[in-house]
């Protein structure tokens, strides 16, 4: 808990409005992601299909839509940011793997390693002083 504190501080000592238009960007794009996902439902069926074998396609869908609508929401506003992130990962690390394991698309890998380095530069950094969390944290 006291790590989380210090790198709160520190975070909050050091912010700029930049790093929170990335963040809030992070947030939108994820958001924008899953709504694509949610409309274009094939296309997803697709990009899962090297873990048709595994089983479990449907139970992947509904997770990575859920966590990437809620999870955009929240790191839009930087409400649980840490939290929100912590659910993305396995979905991030998923989309870079399943490029090795079917299909190679440039393009979505990239995007996918982008993502994912914004994603745990958050997961360290927190949701700054322009955020839900510093605002709520103000109110005590």
């Amino acid at each position: 808990m006291e790590n989380i504190k210090s790198l709160n501080k520190w975070a909050n000592a050091h912010t700029y409005f930049s790093v929170d238009l990335i963040r809030i960007g992070l947030g939108v794009f994820l958001f924008i992601k899953a709504v694509s996902f949610i409309t274009n439902t094939q296309y997803l069926t697709e990009l899962l299909s090297p873990l048709d074998k595994y089983g479990g396609g449907m139970i992947l869908f509904h997770y990575i839509a859920a966590a990437h609508i809620v999870g955009g929401i929240m790191i839009f506003f930087g409400l649980l940011t840490r939290w929100a992130i912590i659910s993305q990962l396995p979905i991030l690390l998923g989309a870079v793997m399943i490029n090795f394991m079917g299909e190679m698309h440039s393009q979505n890998l990239l995007l996918s390693i982008i993502v994912l380095i914004i994603c745990f530069f958050f997961l360290f950094y927190g949701s700054g002083k322009n955020s839900a969390d510093y605002y709520f944290k103000m109110q005590k």
